[in-house]
């Protein structure tokens, strides 16, 4: 199911952007989807960060295999030795604890995310070792489909709006920030729109 504003989004950022109106009509009937529990999903981010798809694939499914409940009390009681065993670093064996911890102690509760703030959100992520502002951003977007995200540090967005907008010249950080004030409050879905320029298929996090 699409969210709420997504027709409202679309058709405010049609009339304002001639690009947008254009990548909107292609890709009409298609929008975010929230997929997965945000414990879960954080997890997932972890344990595919610096790997290849594939590899993360394969990691995740013996994951899967070793804690098929994949509750923070599960990761908590496992043995390290075991989530090594999976596939992961020493690095991500203490970060997949440190998630479940935050998790399993109230310092993260996905039940207060409705009345916060996109920044108070990502502030409690971010203080999770091995989540930053990038993985934290991408949360926000495709779990909690906050509509007005703009992840600055994103590669894939700095390349569409250099596409599209900059004559194909990466836009500085700065100017990046600035261009994407027109899209206010719909950034998330303009980012979107953005992303499927460049991959026919829906992006999926």
């Amino acid at each position: 199911m699409m969210p709420s504003y997504w027709q409202k989004a679309s058709a405010d950022l049609a009339r304002a952007d001639p690009v947008l109106s254009g990548l909107i009509e292609r890709f009409a009937g298609t929008a975010l989807v929230s997929r997965g529990e945000p414990f879960v999903t954080l997890l997932r981010s972890i344990v595919g960060q610096q790997i290849s798809v594939k590899a993360a694939d394969s990691v995740w499914a013996r994951f899967l295999a070793a804690l098929p409940l994949l509750t923070p009390a599960e990761i908590l009681a496992c043995e390290p030795a075991i989530l090594r065993g999976c596939g992961l670093s020493a690095r991500k064996v203490e970060y997949v604890i440190d998630l479940a911890r935050h998790f399993a102690n109230g310092q993260i509760c996905a039940d207060q995310w409705s009345s916060m703030s996109d920044a108070q959100i990502v502030a409690k992520l971010t203080a999770v070792r091995g989540i930053g502002l990038w993985t934290a951003e991408m949360f926000l977007i495709f779990n909690q489909l906050r509509p007005d995200v703009f992840p600055l540090d994103d590669i894939g967005l700095q390349r569409a709006v250099a596409t599209h907008y900059c004559g194909g010249e990466r836009p500085a950080r700065q100017r990046l920030a600035e261009h994407g004030e027109r899209w206010r409050p719909w950034r998330s879905v303009a980012t979107w729109y953005l992303w499927r320029s460049l991959d026919p298929l829906p992006v999926d996090y």
